[in-house]
């Protein structure tokens, strides 16, 4: 990608671009200052999309002290909003539902990339996300990156390891898998808002039929829907539940991907989780010659989703 104009990168090429810098940009994070355990059970997350699973990522690895909340459930209960600090994530800062509820909350924190923006301009204070950008409309990597720890962060102490493995570990474990249109990706805690990160990428990217579900209620629930030959992605490291589980699947014919990272730290698990989502979107669709992601393209579809987000 050297010597590449940004002025003429494609969508596809920034993409890959923005996910192959990622271990690069993590030398220089800083984490925010963690809120004490009493503050932080007045604290409520909110976004949308990527900056909804941050959200949810900050609840879990709080200890569910914290609280993640869709906007549009803030903007129609306005009870949940009293006595309570809003955090709203939005990479733009221009998203209107978020917009809306700031204009509701006396204290709220915007967390943005786009210090001028009219979320920010609502919001009583800012977090600014520094990433570096590309400048090129495309589905969101380091800049879901930077958010995401952003949130934890504020929640807890953590420690950005310096281990360059955990990338190669997804790019080797990535090149390993195949998979077809319709996919069901799973998880549990920390991993469940990471697969519901990685459908967003199989759904911007290549426009796939994909699903995420919790581990357990995909066994009561969207199971009941795969025919032979789908694709269901586990995210979790093993255990006799989960081998159970693989067993099973396979034994009704389906395509079970089970990628793992041997440590039990769980910043180190949602690195490795964060990169095999993306560049298993990115695979498939170099595969498959694409040089734009699928929402560039689908036009209409993005129109109609433009319409409701601003």
């Amino acid at each position: 990608m050297c010597g590449v104009s940004m002025l003429f990168m494609r969508s596809l090429e920034a993409y890959e671009r923005d996910i192959f810098i990622q271990p690069k940009f993590l030398s220089k994070f800083q984490p925010q200052k963690s809120l004490s355990r009493k503050v932080q059970q007045n604290i409520i997350f909110t976004g949308s999309g990527d900056s909804l699973v941050s959200a949810m990522l900050a609840e879990v690895f709080s200890n569910y002290q914290v609280k993640s909340f869709d906007p549009l459930d803030l903007l129609k209960n306005k009870y949940i909003l009293k006595n309570n600090k809003i955090y709203f994530i939005s990479i733009s800062g221009n998203t209107v539902s978020n917009i809306k509820v700031a204009k509701m909350t006396k204290k709220s924190t915007a967390i943005t990339s786009n210090p001028q923006s009219k979320l920010a301009n609502v919001c009583k204070a800012s977090i600014i996300l520094r990433f570096p950008n590309s400048n090129v409309f495309t589905s969101g990597s380091l800049s879901f990156l930077e958010s995401a720890l952003t949130c934890i962060s504020l929640v807890t102490h953590i420690s950005i390891p310096k281990n360059s493995g955990i990338f190669k570990k997804a790019l080797n474990d990535v090149k390993k898998c195949t998979f077809g249109k319709r996919v069901f990706v799973l998880g549990n805690m920390h991993t469940f808002p990471l697969a519901m990160y990685c459908a967003a990428k199989i759904y911007e990217l290549l426009g796939f039929d994909a699903h995420y579900e919790r581990i357990e209620q995909f066994a009561h629930m969207e199971l009941f829907s795969v025919t032979k030959g789908d694709t269901v992605i586990i995210f979790e490291e093993k255990n006799s539940h989960n081998k159970k589980l693989v067993k099973n699947l396979k034994h009704v014919g389906l395509n079970v991907i089970h990628p793992q990272i041997k440590f039990k730290n769980k910043i180190v698990q949602l690195l490795y989780y964060v990169y095999f989502s993306q560049l298993l979107s990115l695979f498939e669709a170099k595969k498959r010659r694409k040089k734009e992601c699928h929402f560039i393209l689908a036009k209409q579809l993005r129109n109609a989703s433009n319409a409701m987000i601003y």
